[in-house]
């Protein structure tokens, strides 16, 4: 019979006797349960074909981030996702909304309230081994999604999934898990794969988790106190350090044999000096908004005086550190307004905006060479 993946809306916890029940751990609340796999797909970083900021196809010093070539693969690529799926046959894939179509990459949007338990019914699709290790929320080590020298005889142990298996997480939520005293009415926790983290995040396997304050949810666990939410991930993906960079290469490239994956330059193709560089290695480099380059990210539309909560998250190694900016309207970030964050690899940060500006408007890393290799979105105000 099938366990349908559906949010207990009426359910009391009921503790398993397996769980440790500690004052941390304790929940009150409901469970709330996903059906989510690994899926391997192949990912268009830019779905519109063009440098949609400017309107205009893509030039010389954006090429190799569109095109296939000799050793190039271009814009598509072989990756690894996390999917949502009705139930756990891992049947049918269930439909995003178009309220969340922005997420792009991302893994579906996880929600709970202080006192919940997020049960989560997992399944590798993929060809490698993966988890789904959590940030902030309570869990004991088969839950923890991460392997390391911790004294277990075998990964399951710690929630890591070979290709084709299958695993349960359990994920509580007590009050330290939830917003604090100077935090809005919700806050965001990343999810991502630990078991070869660096692989496994450039693969393409991020996703994140909203908490909201206890008596402060709705049924499906969003805060209602808000109007519309969106999450955003500023990530450098480097797809030289994916598990998948040999397929990438034998089924973009027409010269496979000859890449020479080793080829970088730390300048641009004018000589000057980048972060980015040029040669095949910056040709693999990816400044990510959700997996959109140039603002080829679905539009994130809202309405002028509606309450806006911003989530907003990033990993990657020491490059990624982003100053995401708003054009048109500001936000609050911890009691504060401003139109510019900080955001550093691994941090998570929430933002309220009551937009006061009508038009269609930029958001991007005020970084200037991370804005030129791409790092650009829109998002758009209406009456």
């Amino acid at each position: 019979m099938k366990k349908l993946c559906q949010l207990a809306v009426a359910s009391t916890l009921v503790l398993v006797s397996t769980l440790a029940v500690t004052p941390f751990a304790k929940a009150e609340g409901q469970t709330r349960t996903y059906c989510i796999a690994v899926d391997e797909i192949d990912w268009d970083y830019t779905p519109m074909g063009r440098d949609q900021m400017m309107g205009m196809p893509y030039d010389k010093m954006t090429a190799m981030w569109f095109e296939s070539g000799k050793h190039q693969i271009g814009r598509v690529y072989h990756k690894a996702v996390y999917r949502e799926y009705t139930d756990n046959t891992f049947s049918t894939l269930k439909k995003r909304t178009p309220e969340w179509e922005h997420l792009g990459l991302l893994g579906p949007t996880l929600h709970a309230e202080v006192g919940d338990t997020i049960q989560i019914f997992f399944k590798n699709n993929g060809t490698q081994p993966y988890s789904l290790h959590p940030h902030g929320v309570f869990y004991e080590k088969s839950s923890e999604g991460s392997y390391y020298n911790d004294g277990a005889n075998d990964p399951s142990h710690n929630g890591i999934v070979a290709p084709g298996g299958t695993h349960t997480y359990i994920w509580k939520v007590p009050e330290r898990s939830g917003p604090g005293p100077s935090d809005p009415s919700s806050i965001v926790w990343l999810y991502h794969s630990h078991n070869f983290e660096g692989h496994d995040t450039n693969a393409g396997l991020i996703g994140t988790i909203i908490v909201t304050k206890k008596g402060m949810a709705r049924p499906d666990g969003t805060p209602k106190d808000v109007d519309r939410e969106f999450v955003t991930s500023y990530f450098i993906i480097d797809e030289n350090n994916s598990p998948y960079l040999d397929q990438n290469i034998q089924a973009h490239t027409t010269e496979p044999k000859t890449v020479n994956k080793l080829d970088g330059n730390p300048g641009d193709p004018n000589g000057n000096f980048s972060i980015v560089g040029s040669g095949f290695i910056a040709s693999n480099i990816r400044l990510t908004i959700n997996g959109y380059l140039f603002g080829n990210m679905p539009m994130m539309t809202m309405h002028k005086g509606e309450h806006v909560r911003w989530y907003l998250v990033s990993l990657g190694n020491g490059f990624n550190f982003h100053t995401p900016h708003w054009h048109g309207n500001v936000v609050t970030v911890n009691g504060s307004r401003t139109d510019v964050i900080l955001l550093s690899p691994a941090q998570m940060v929430t933002a309220d905006m009551m937009p006061d500006n009508i038009g269609t408007w930029m958001y991007h890393c005020h970084v200037s060479d991370h804005m030129e290799a791409g790092m650009m979105a829109m998002y758009q105000v209406l009456p």
